[in-house]
């Protein structure tokens, strides 16, 4: 059963009591007119606290100094470069003047940087040369200004020269400043473009789980709708934090902000989240940041994840919420200074992104006296269904992924019609396509209509790729559509598979694949990634089969040490890798006649 306290928000909550916040750089403006001095963002990196005031004018600035190097509504501005205020900064003057915004994985090589850019052209381009892709910083610019020819390169790099016709970042950061200090002294601010709530903001490239990543183009309604349901129904919960439980001695009119509170540092019960995640990653953006802003909690910046500065932020900022992928917990609890940490400020820790262990999360319980999870996609930017319940509850965040909001209803379908029309819904408890269907469905993909065609039908419902069913608990997942394994005729879901090794004690992870086989056409393949200091045979993995149907159980196991299950970009189990480690495991077995 899912928390009662989760508010079931509707369209009407969407279009009247958060009408003032659909516009994603509005939502800065209303706190910085309502608690200008309170503490919007904390860069880990520098020190730095981001009063809103300061998060709003200085975001106008650099919105002005974007206009003057001539980029417009609809322009493309790609950035490589760390989880820091700059870093946002860049991002919310980008939505001030309608330019859509593109944070690219710090972890590509030169040449996947440069086939994501060919996918989404950039007007602007700001990278740190620091990063294992862009450390011959003279020929990324000269290549980038042939292939792109771009209005504005941005480097960021304190102690390294700035490439030709490169802008240092110092300098242009500094003109901003200036242009923030005329604003404020004259009481006039830059004009803004005018952007409107259906406009593209942010591009998110999906993971590529199951392919090549795609560019998702996110409207700022999109991002405000899931950051409505998340912080209120998620992060903010029924009782923990008071609803925007302000200060209220009365303060000056400043720079066109007439503020009618103020207030310094935070209330008690106020949200104060990490935000740990990769920044092109739509776990960090829309939900962990962008949620926070749109409640006026604080955001605190791990600018690249680090599990030591990520518990000691915790610590020393009084974090009241987390989401983590699982692996990122997993290696926050391995370190030898866990438990040295005073966590008692958290009150919710959330997970997202597999399954997980009933021993994971007896640990996720110690952390914080709630626990949730929900599903969250790219297309659906971010968390799409909530469940949220006490520690001493936490197992059920593992049966189900809790239910959808009315502003965005979940139904479970047949596949698409050929005439792409939707498929017929199901009833409670049929196993079918998991659809959605409101104002968090994306753009779709930029430059690939036919990806967008295949994923949004043309009544508007957004098939996720993922099959599952719902009941009384809510959604339950099989798993994802293009990973279903069909040995002898049968069909498999690697979830329900995983999720039954995943009892298992001395288990961290498990994810399964299929292979090609001569005879059963798909032979399933078990990676078993141990715990620190546990021993699993193969005679044990095989006992604990007997448990699943004789289809289900795996052909061939492969044990892995701790950390040794291949993860992608955003700390996922790695399908299309494993799926290349296991068509080699079955050669082998093959040659030296084990394959039968």
């Amino acid at each position: 059963m899912t928390d009662p306290g989760i508010p079931q928000l509707t369209l009407q909550d969407f279009e009247e009591r958060f009408a003032d916040r659909h516009l994603l750089h509005s939502v800065v403006d209303k706190w910085a007119r309502e608690k200008p001095a309170a503490t919007a963002l904390i860069d880990t990196l520098s020190g730095r606290r981001v009063s809103w005031l300061e998060f709003a004018i200085f975001t106008r600035a650099l919105a002005r100094l974007l206009r003057e190097r001539g980029l417009r509504r609809g322009d493309v501005f790609a950035t490589v470069l760390p989880l820091t205020s700059e870093h946002i900064f860049l991002e919310y003057a980008c939505f001030r003047i309608g330019a859509i915004f593109v944070p690219l994985d710090l972890r590509l090589s030169r040449a996947e940087l440069m086939r994501s850019l060919e996918q989404v052209p950039p007007a602007a381009f700001a990278f740190s040369s620091k990063t294992p892709a862009l450390r011959e910083a003279e020929d990324i610019c000269r290549e980038l200004r042939e292939r792109f020819a771009p209005r504005l390169l941005l480097h960021f790099a304190t102690d390294e020269p700035c490439p030709t016709g490169a802008d240092d970042d110092r300098e242009f950061l500094q003109r901003a400043a200036q242009i923030a200090h005329e604003s404020a002294a004259s009481g006039a601010l830059p004009a803004e473009e005018q952007v409107t709530e259906n406009d593209g903001a942010l591009v998110i490239f999906t993971t590529g789980s199951t392919g090549s990543p795609k560019p998702a183009l996110l409207s700022h309604r999109n991002i405000s709708c899931q950051a409505m349901c998340l912080s209120q129904g998620l992060l903010r919960g029924s009782d923990e934090y008071a609803a925007n439980a302000f200060g209220t001695a009365p303060v000056a009119d400043a720079v066109g902000y007439a503020a009618t509170e103020r207030r310094s540092g935070r209330s008690a019960g106020e949200l104060v989240t990490l935000v740990n995640l990769p920044p092109s990653h739509v776990g960090c953006q829309t939900e962990l940041l962008m949620s926070t802003i749109f409640d006026g909690g604080t955001a605190v910046l791990i600018p690249i994840f680090d599990p030591l500065r990520s518990v000691r932020a915790i610590a020393d900022y009084k974090v009241t919420a987390i989401g983590q992928i699982p692996a990122m917990f997993q290696f926050e609890w391995r370190l030898k200074e866990w438990g040295s940490f005073d966590l008692a400020s958290l009150k919710l820790a959330v997970y997202g992104g597999q399954q997980v262990s009933p021993a994971f999360m007896s640990k996720m319980a110690e952390m914080a006296p709630k626990v949730g999870t929900g599903l969250g996609l790219t297309e659906a930017a971010g968390f799409c269904t909530y469940i949220r319940t006490p520690s001493a509850r936490a197992a059920e965040c593992a049966a189900s992924l809790g239910v959808d909001m009315p502003v965005y209803p979940m139904t479970i379908r047949e596949e698409m019609q050929a005439s792409r029309a939707a498929g017929k819904e199901l009833k409670d408890g049929e196993l079918g396509y998991v659809c959605f269907r409101g104002p968090q469905t994306f753009l779709g993909y930029i430059n690939d209509p036919e990806a967008t065609k295949a994923a949004i039908s043309t009544d508007g419902y957004l098939y996720t790729g993922d099959m599952g069913y719902r009941d009384a608990a809510g959604l339950h997942l099989a798993g994802r559509a293009k990973l279903i394994i069909k040995p002898s005729g049968y069909q498999v879901f690697p979830g329900d598979v995983e999720s039954h090794f995943a009892a298992l004690e001395g288990l961290s992870q498990c994810a399964v694949v299929g292979v090609p086989h001569p005879i059963t056409t798909e032979a399933i393949v078990a990676f078993i990634e141990l715990q620190p200091g546990s021993q699993i045979e193969i005679a044990q993995l095989q006992r604990h089969a007997r448990g699943l149907a004789v289809y289900m159980r795996p052909y061939h196991y492969v044990l892995l040490g701790p950390g040794e299950l291949p993860l992608n970009r955003v700390a996922k189990a790695d399908y299309m890798r494993l799926r290349e480690r296991a068509r080699s495991e079955m050669e082998s077995l093959a040659k030296h006649g084990g394959y039968a």
